[in-house]
């Protein structure tokens, strides 16, 4: 028996609440209201066979609160004349909503919307959209409007969130709210206030002109006789903003980019050579440095199919860097350490060597075994150190 029940209703008038579309009916009245629910109803053998349970489900909807109820009659040859549901409708979103008991958080959506007014009113439509979002926020809404008239006020600030100066909002308001801010803000401002190649929460403050946190660059010299700063000697690490990296003027001719810190940190000593603590696939620090295109620039990175792709990458930015410890011997002179990568990269990769491209094509096509991985801190240090000095 599969006859709709008063419970299934009451679980479809549910399901409208949680798409959202009973508050968005509240601000955007349709046609679709008084809206006809689903009715799987008894057949006529039914109504021979089973006519005190088709009964009791005709009583069952016909008290069912808050729905009305379209009756027809049927001329059975056996119960005679029976009027049963046709069709079951709920009249308006408020019904709908009273049968729900959600009267209350319907009241504070349309609270909400209220006081979009004004510049906000372009606000309205996010509200159309993801009202159950605007709802999860009604606690904050005020301190976010506030957010939204600062930053009408003064568009694409380039200060640091810290500098927002509204009641009850500081930099971490800010961050949790990002998301709900985003589709207000893109609303409520000028297209020319936003940068719209900047996409999702991370980008937020690039998004809107903020200020952002300078991106560090940490390198170390090889090279004890290396002068790097004033009154910084010998074998030195140290971390600057990338702008102040860019305008260095080091007396160095090599630079090992190393993508793990204990390797880094291990390098051995190199003559005018520095090592470079990378940044997986983020090579923004380094786009400045032009100082670099005079350097014989290497990266060692893991010998796994991400290694190679970060390589790939950098080498979009630097055409002449060569890769070191990322070679098929190396890869099979230390098959104990093989680990397992969990998730390959499987794409081409068009600015490798014809070397490297077979290495990574030996990994991606899982020609040893599947997701071979060799972190670089796992090579042995000798190893490591006859390829980067050349000695024996």
């Amino acid at each position: 028996m599969n006859w709709t029940t008063p419970a299934d209703v009451l679980a479809e008038v549910r399901r409208l609440w949680d798409r959202g579309d009973l508050l968005r009916a509240l601000l955007s009245p349709s046609n679709s209201w008084p809206l006809r629910l689903t009715l799987r109803r008894p057949t006529a053998s039914d109504l021979s066979g089973r006519f005190d349970a088709v009964r009791q489900w005709s009583q069952a909807l016909a008290t069912t609160p808050h729905v009305r109820i379209e009756w027809s009659e049927w001329n059975h040859r056996v119960q005679g004349r029976q009027r049963l549901p046709a069709e079951v409708w709920i009249d308006s979103p408020d019904e709908a909503i009273a049968w729900l008991g959600e009267q209350e958080a319907a009241a504070r959506f349309g609270a909400l919307a209220a006081s979009l007014r004004g510049p906000y009113a372009p606000i309205r439509e996010w509200l159309v959209e993801a009202p159950h979002d605007a709802l999860g926020v009604v606690d904050a809404w005020e301190r976010l409007l506030g957010v939204v008239a600062w930053m009408l006020e003064h568009p694409r600030p380039a200060v640091y969130l810290r500098h927002v100066d509204v009641p009850g909002v500081d930099t971490k308001f800010i961050e949790a709210h990002s998301r709900v801010l985003s589709a207000m803000l893109d609303r409520a401002l000028p297209a020319d206030a936003i940068d719209h190649e900047a996409r999702g929460v991370a980008q937020f403050r690039r998004r809107y002109g903020f200020a952002e946190p300078p991106r560090l660059v940490r390198f170390r010299a090889l090279d004890r006789n290396l002068g790097m700063l004033p009154g910084v000697v010998g074998m030195s690490d140290l971390t600057m903003d990338a702008a102040s990296f860019a305008a260095l003027q080091l007396p160095v001719e090599r630079v090992i980019i190393v993508e793990n810190e204990t390797s880094f940190l291990a390098l051995p000593a190199i003559p005018r050579a520095i090592g470079l603590f990378g940044a997986g696939y983020g090579w923004e620090t380094l786009a400045g440095a032009d100082w670099l295109a005079r350097c014989r620039v290497q990266y060692w990175g893991d010998l796994d199919t991400h290694g190679f792709a970060i390589l790939h990458q950098l080498r979009a930015r630097l055409p002449h860097v060569a890769s070191v410890l990322m070679d098929r011997e190396t890869l099979l002179a230390h098959r104990l350490f093989w680990g397992v990568e969990a998730k390959p990269v499987r794409h081409d990769l068009a600015h490798l060597t014809p070397d490297e491209a077979a290495v990574y094509d030996d990994l991606r096509l899982d020609r040893y075994q599947s997701g071979v991985r060799l972190e670089q801190e796992r090579i042995g240090f000798r190893w490591v150190e006859r390829r980067l000095t050349g000695k024996r």
